[in-house]
C-alpha cells in the first residue's frame, strides 16, 4: 500500500515531550508502527508543534492541506490517506471530493472530542466529512456511535482500539534496573504503609479530579494518598478542592513530569484511578493513559462511561465504578486496602493483558485492513 499519512499532531523532534497526549501519542507510534512495515510505502505530511503553538499554528496548515493534499497525492501515487484524527481530515471538505475521483481512499481516526465538540460550525464539518470519508477508524465503541448519529454509515465504521509502545516501558525499567529509584519532582517521601492512587492526564472537567478529591477521598483511611500528574485548565479548581477538603498532606498536584518520572510513578503507585465525569459535548474516548499504566503493572478503578468500556476488562486489568458513585468508587479501594495478594495478582493480570492485546503491531494490521477496498 502507498499509504499518505497526514497529521497536525507531532511533537517537534528535539522536544518530544512538549505535545504529548493521546491523540499525539496515537499520531506518533501508530506512524512509528507503519514506517517498520515492508508493505507499505509512506510519505508523511506533518505539524510539529508543541502544545503552547499548536492550536495557532494549525489552522495555517489545515487550510494550505486544501490545496496541498491533491498535488501530494498525485506525485505520490498514493493509494490511501489516513488523518490522524477527524480534525486533520477537515481540509476534505474542499479536497475530498477531487481526490476520491481519482480513486483514493479517504480515512481517519477518530478519537472522541474531535467529533463531539460543541461548536454549531464545526458541528456542521464534522457531518460533512461524515458524508465523504470512506473509513473513520474510532479508537472506542462510543465514539463510533457518535460518528453514526452525524451521518457515517454504521458498514463505514471500524473501531480500532488504541495500542501502547512497550519499548517506552521496557527502556525505561533497563535505566531504573542501572541507575536505581527515579526522583519525582514535587512528589513528597511516602510513609511505610501508604496505598498510592495515581492518575494521569490533561486537567479538564471530564476527568473528574476536583469530583473525586472532594468526594471519594475524604471517605478513605489517612494512608491512602493521591498524586496527579499534568496540567491544563482545571488545575486551579483541583487545587481548591484539596484545600477546602483539608487534603494537602494527602493529595499532591504534580503538574508535567518527565518520561522517567511517568514511568516511575506508574511503578510506585498500588492503583490507577479514573473517575471521570459526564460532559456534554466532552467525552472520554478512550484513555490510552491506562494502557501505560497496565503496561507498568498498575490496574484501573475508572468510570463506567464512554470509550473507557474498551479498554477496561472488569477484574483483568482493572475495574469499573458507576461515574459518580463516590461509595462505589471508595469501597474498591477500600477492599484492596485489606488485599494485598489481590492487589500483588492484579498489578500481574493488568500487565499481562496489556501486553498481550495492546500492541501496536496488531493495531496497525488493523488499520491498513480498514484502509484496504
Amino acid at each position: 500500500m502507498r499509504l499518505l499519512f497526514v497529521s497536525h499532531s507531532f511533537p517537534p523532534a528535539d522536544a518530544p515531550m512538549s505535545n504529548v497526549g493521546g491523540m499525539q501519542r496515537v499520531a506518533t507510534e501508530l506512524h512509528h508502527a507503519l514506517e517498520a512495515r515492508d508493505d507499505v510505502v509512506m510519505r508523511t505530511i506533518a505539524l510539529r508543534s508543541s502544545w503552547k503553538w499548536v492550536h495557532l499554528k494549525a489552522v495555517p496548515f489545515l487550510a494550505s492541506l486544501a490545496v496541498r493534499l491533491g498535488r501530494e497525492a498525485s506525485s505520490f501515487r498514493a493509494d490511501a490517506i489516513l488523518f490522524s484524527s477527524m480534525t486533520t481530515a477537515l481540509p476534505l471538505l474542499v479536497a475530498g471530493p477531487r481526490l476520491k475521483a481519482q480513486g483514493i481512499r479517504l480515512g481517519a481516526i477518530a478519537h472522541g472530542l474531535d467529533v463531539t465538540d460543541p461548536n454549531p460550525a464545526y458541528q456542521a464539518a464534522v457531518r460533512r466529512l461524515c458524508r465523504i470519508l470512506d473509513v473513520a477508524m474510532p479508537v472506542s465503541r462510543a465514539t463510533g456511535e457518535e460518528l453514526i448519529a452525524r451521518g457515517l454509515p454504521s458498514d463505514d465504521v471500524r473501531v480500532v482500539p488504541n495500542a501502547v509502545d512497550l519499548s517506552r516501558f521496557e527502556g525505561a525499567a533497563a535505566r531504573h534496573a542501572e541507575s536505581g529509584a527515579v526522583r519525582i519532582a514535587g512528589a513528597p517521601p511516602l510513609r511505610d504503609d501508604a496505598f498510592l492512587l495515581v492518575a494521569v492526564g490533561r486537567q479538564v472537567r471530564r476527568k473528574g479530579f476536583a469530583w473525586f478529591i472532594e468526594n471519594v477521598m475524604p471517605k478513605l483511611p489517612d494512608r491512602v494518598v493521591f498524586w496527579l500528574a499534568g496540567d491544563g485548565p482545571e488545575r486551579e479548581s483541583i487545587e481548591t478542592a484539596i484545600q477546602r477538603a483539608g487534603l494537602q498532606s494527602r493529595v499532591r498536584c504534580l503538574g508535567r513530569i518527565s518520561e522517567a518520572e511517568l514511568v516511575e510513578l506508574y511503578r510506585r503507585g498500588q492503583l490507577f484511578v479514573m473517575p471521570n465525569v459526564v460532559v456534554p459535548g466532552d467525552m472520554e474516548g478512550f484513555g490510552i493513559v491506562m494502557l501505560e499504566a497496565g503496561a507498568c503493572g498498575l490496574p484501573t478503578l475508572a468510570a463506567d462511561l464512554e470509550g473507557i468500556r474498551d479498554v477496561i476488562e472488569e477484574g483483568v486489568n482493572g475495574w469499573f465504578a458507576p461515574t459518580g458513585n463516590a461509595d462505589a468508587f471508595a469501597a474498591r479501594i477500600r477492599a484492596l486496602l485489606d488485599d494485598p495478594a489481590e492487589v500483588h495478582a492484579a498489578s500481574e493480570r493488568a500487565a499481562n493483558y496489556v501486553t498481550s492485546t495492546f500492541r501496536w503491531d496488531h493495531t496497525a494490521e488493523r488499520y491498513l485492513d480498514a484502509l484496504r477496498p
